[in-house]
């Protein structure tokens, strides 16, 4: 797991738990919150409002790797962008798990969604479309039309989600976001832009009785954990690098 940032330019994990009823977003409330993040990890100093009751805590960016955690109407964000242990990252999330339910009065009926997200960005001056179909394939069903004569992909970004549980309450969910447009495709001028594969966990609805923040979480990085080792990295992260590096 400590090597998933050689796997990418960038590589990123962010947790989200999306809440029912709002937030506290008084001063006392939002700024004992950070607080206590921030003497947890000390470099995460810069503080702001970035809208009418959206509060961010980060790290300088300057050297590429960096915390950051945010709170919005609706919404508790943490992300860890370029951590080399991805161990590290999850307890961040852990961390601000534990606190929300006391400094944010976050119960676990108020979960709409407990969502973790690894995402890897590849920096790449291309039709990302092209490389994309190229790397990892289209399905039988569209061969034929990739194929077609004097044709240029100016879409392709597959995508697939499925359940872990009989109730669908766990999903998950992988994706190519390309950064290339038509217009690009018609001049052939192509910008270097970063293709993005993601891959989220999210837990849907209140958590069950005697059932953490935590617990969830913690039921979410297994589970992407072994998604990403059996699936993610050998089918998808390596023919992209391996595509990119031969171009």
């Amino acid at each position: 797991m400590a090597g998933y940032r050689s796997l990418s330019d960038d590589f990123y994990v962010n947790m989200n738990l999306n809440t029912e009823m709002d937030l506290p977003s008084g001063r006392d409330a939002v700024l004992h919150f950070f607080e206590q993040i921030r003497k947890k990890y000390p470099l995460m100093r810069n503080f702001y409002a970035r809208e009418r009751s959206e509060f961010v805590l980060e790290e300088d960016k300057d050297q590429g790797s960096y915390r950051w955690a945010s709170v919005e109407m609706k919404r508790v964000l943490s992300g860890c962008v370029n951590i080399e242990n991805l161990e590290d990252a999850i307890e961040q999330h852990r961390f601000i798990l534990e606190l929300a339910p006391y400094l944010l009065s976050v119960s676990p009926l108020d979960c709409e969604s407990l969502n973790l997200m690894y995402g890897f960005d590849f920096t790449y001056r291309g039709n990302h479309n092209q490389l994309v179909a190229e790397a990892l394939g289209l399905s039988p069903a569209f061969e034929k039309l990739g194929r077609l004569e004097n044709s240029r992909l100016v879409s392709c970004e597959p995508s697939i989600q499925i359940a872990l549980d009989d109730e669908c309450r766990i999903q998950c969910r992988i994706s190519i976001e390309t950064r290339t447009s038509a217009y690009h495709v018609r001049t052939g001028e192509f910008p270097e832009e970063q293709l993005s594969v993601y891959l989220t966990l999210r837990n849907y609805g209140s958590l069950d009785p005697g059932n953490t923040y935590v617990d969830a979480m913690d039921g979410l990085h297994a589970a992407a954990a072994r998604i990403m080792d059996e699936y993610v990295i050998q089918n998808i992260l390596e023919p992209l690098r391996q595509a990119i590096t031969l171009r």
